[in-house]
């Protein structure tokens, strides 16, 4: 089939290298004219294991293309996908769908023959039919089908999602576009993966109360890793006692630092504006987005207790910044809370992340990122493990650094604290 992927951010790029890997033409339109010209080189501007080979691979085998031009690509293909980008508005709470809106009316002028617009992208119950109201001032219903296709990839391991997903939801009433996106996904679901047909309003909100739920997990074990510490009680034990109930599951019972990223954030305050439009009180997803929004405080709090009510001077280092492994995202990582934080404090901080500087840390005083562990480490009063990559899960500290101690407060509970007692470091984590 001949594919249109409409934006080259996370959700295009891996979405359409990945079905022109399943034998598709795939053209992937952008108007950055830089990004569009670094790809066909093979040069990919996200951080994804797997990614970059999967992009060379498919534009020598001609099945995948990159164009600025979106009315020759749009003309060209059989099935649109709008993937660009639906931030939190500025000063608000609800998703910014200008981009939706104005890649529909570009769409809009350029349907020669019948097209499937699917909404790749997250966006709110009724968006669909917005589109399809744009679609309809200049085009008979007959030329085009509007379909909601949520996404469910994880950064970090989003080839896998997409070769193995959970599940296929197709949002549509349309038997003759329902048929095609059946035939489109057929290798997917000849693998496993559930394929659902709802109405389009139906997968809108489907994705949306995925990741409200996922948000909520991680803070629910968050806040109980909070009782843990009063309690002397290892919060491990309750993910895993609570995560054998097949009706809870174990995955995201780990407590840690808050929830970040590009979905959880602006999509749990995007369904509360929903429901505030619908006149519906979400009043569990409100109270999951202040306890987090409240998380970075309360291990803030901890820092300050562990280096005795003493930060002026003192030489703290952060072993991953990034909101998750696997990932260059830096977009709503407790990072961004805290060293700030830390530096107006009067602390001296270094960083080391796999993927290299971050630019949100240029303008602060005493900041520095580091190119090695050991780099980081040298001469710190205190080590905190932020993010879980696999370098930082098995450092042995007492080589890295010998006759120095440092304390170590690992946030990811990487390790066992009496391994690293024994290495004669104060040791904290989180929930025990």
């Amino acid at each position: 089939m001949k594919l249109c992927m409409i934006g080259t951010g996370y959700v295009g790029l891996v979405s359409g290298v990945c079905f022109a890997d399943l034998g598709n033409e795939v053209i992937c339109v952008d108007k950055d004219l830089n990004k569009i010209n670094f790809l066909k080189k093979g040069k990919v501007p996200i951080y994804e294991p797997g990614l970059s080979e999967l992009v060379t691979k498919n534009f020598r085998n001609k099945r995948l293309n990159f164009s600025t031009d979106l009315k020759k690509s749009v003309k060209e293909s059989d099935i649109i996908f709008i993937c660009v980008g639906t931030p939190t508005k500025k000063g608000g709470s609800s998703a910014d769908l200008s981009q939706i809106y104005n890649v529909t009316k570009e769409i809009s002028s350029s349907i020669n023959k019948f097209k499937i617009i699917i909404t790749k992208s997250t966006v709110p119950v009724t968006t669909g039919d917005e589109i399809e109201k744009i679609l309809s001032r200049k085009n008979s219903k007959k030329k085009f089908s509007v379909v909601s296709n949520p996404e469910f990839l994880r950064e970090g391991e989003a080839i896998r999602d997409f070769s193995f997903p959970d599940r296929v939801v197709i949002g549509t009433n349309d038997k003759k576009a329902a048929k095609i996106m059946k035939n489109l996904y057929s290798p997917l679901i000849s693998k496993g993966a559930s394929y659902l047909q709802t109405s389009r309003r139906a997968a809108e909100l489907i994705k949306y109360a995925s990741n409200a739920f996922l948000a909520t997990k991680i803070t629910f074990i968050n806040e109980i890793a909070n009782l843990c510490e009063k309690t002397g009680i290892n919060v491990e034990d309750i993910s895993i006692g609570m995560g054998l109930d097949k009706r809870i599951g174990s995955r995201f019972l780990r407590a840690g630092p808050a929830y970040g990223g590009s979905c959880f954030p602006k999509d749990t305050k995007a369904i509360i504006s929903t429901a505030d439009k619908f006149k519906t009180n979400l009043s569990v997803v409100k109270s999951v987005i202040k306890s987090n929004e409240n998380r970075s405080k309360i291990l803030l709090d901890r820092i300050y207790r562990m280096l005795k009510k003493k930060l002026k001077n003192k030489k703290i280092t952060f072993l991953g910044v990034t909101f998750k492994a696997n990932t260059d995202d830096m977009r709503d990582s407790s990072s961004l809370k805290m060293i700030p934080w830390l530096s107006k404090k009067g602390a001296i901080i270094k960083y080391f992340d796999p993927t290299g500087h971050k630019n949100e840390f240029s303008k602060l005083k005493n900041v520095t990122n580091k190119t090695s562990i050991k780099d980081a480490v040298q001469n710190s009063d205190l080590v905190i493990l932020h993010t879980e990559w696999n370098e930082f899960k098995s450092i042995n500290f007492k080589n890295l650094v010998k006759g120095k101690k440092f304390i170590i407060f690992d946030m990811r509970n990487l390790y066992s604290s009496l391994k690293i007692k024994q290495q004669g470091f104060k040791y904290y984590s989180v929930g025990k």
